[in-house]
């Protein structure tokens, strides 16, 4: 064979071997998903992103994680750069309900699928979004509710007062209306104050603080619609020289280790859970929809409710 030729087979063996490692590559691609999380506001919300980026590292899935501070405007940003970047798949825990038609419009153009995680969104065109991975809020404040209306030991009125999510988002806005649901077919209990802790402990202690200036020892029951709260509430009635637990009965929403520990020292009455940990079921949900397989429009997680009386022994299971 002469020189030429062989540097000719070299040559085109050579690119054959490109040709196929390209092609493997292309099979093997990696998935790359876009995540825009409301903030870090909470317990909760600490380990739901770390069930995510865990998840997903395990998954071989590449993850490109952005933290909106709860503000709007910052998942929005988010998704445009994650648009640009032409990722795989586009997931977003929504802030609040409203104002994403626009940007859900833009990827829906670029055609990239997008799951929401935790919350819901008020849509005109359901088709923007594949699949919503979350909680009945509006069960959980049902359950909340029931709890009381069942368990609640003293006569006469019942004036609670209520501690609210963040203005606009879905838990706040469903949360509540599934308490007042239910407390609404007994008169005897009625909100008397309603104010929003915008999820934080900070936020729920200040808030607290004002409610018992206002009221005193008028309050019989705090409905907070999240641990967090509930936690930074206990503090500001511990301080006006009153028991959390006792003199005012205590219910909060998601089941985080925190309540556990108020629930064990008696200072907490019952928590409603809503699962944070579901990244194993976006990873799966997006390996299902990059499958074109038809995904239900509501993927529902697995959820309890628990007592003071159960804390202690529930305490050493809890991952968050």
């Amino acid at each position: 064979m002469s020189f030429t030729r062989r540097v000719m087979v070299a040559t085109l063996a050579t690119a054959g071997l490109a040709l196929s490692s390209f092609g493997a590559l292309a099979a093997d691609k990696k998935i790359t998903l876009g995540f825009a999380q409301v903030g870090a506001e909470s317990e909760w919300r600490t380990a739901n992103t770390q069930s995510i980026k865990d998840t997903m590292s395990k998954e071989g899935i590449n993850l490109k994680f952005s933290d909106a501070q709860q503000k709007q405007e910052n998942q929005i940003k988010a998704i445009r750069s994650y648009i640009a970047q032409k990722v795989d798949v586009i997931a977003f825990a929504p802030v609040v309900q409203t104002g994403w038609d626009p940007v859900l419009k833009e990827a829906k153009a670029a055609k990239i699928p997008v799951i929401l995680t935790d919350r819901n969104i008020e849509t005109s065109d359901p088709s923007l979004y594949v699949t919503m991975i979350g909680s009945d809020f509006t069960e959980e404040g049902r359950k909340a509710g029931k709890w009381l209306l069942e368990n609640y030991k003293g006569d006469g009125d019942v004036n609670i007062v209520e501690l609210q999510g963040t203005v606009g988002s879905a838990p706040a806005i469903e949360r509540k209306k599934g308490f007042e649901e239910v407390i609404k077919t007994n008169p005897r209990f009625k909100i008397i104050r309603s104010q929003t802790g915008d999820f934080t402990r900070a936020k729920g202690k200040e808030v607290m603080e004002a409610f018992l200036k206002a009221e005193g020892k008028k309050i019989n029951v705090l409905y907070a619609h999240n641990d967090d709260m509930a936690i930074g509430a206990i503090q500001a009635i511990e301080e006006a020289g009153m028991k959390p637990g006792k003199d005012i009965i205590i219910i909060g929403v998601d089941a985080v280790k925190g309540a556990f520990e108020a629930m064990a020292a008696g200072k907490m009455n019952v928590t409603v859970e809503c699962n944070p940990l579901l990244g194993p079921q976006l990873a799966q949900a997006v390996r299902d929809v990059l499958a074109g397989k038809q995904l239900p429009k509501w993927t529902q997680t697995k959820e309890s409710m628990y007592t003071m009386d159960q804390a202690a022994k529930e305490l050493p299971n809890r991952k968050y």
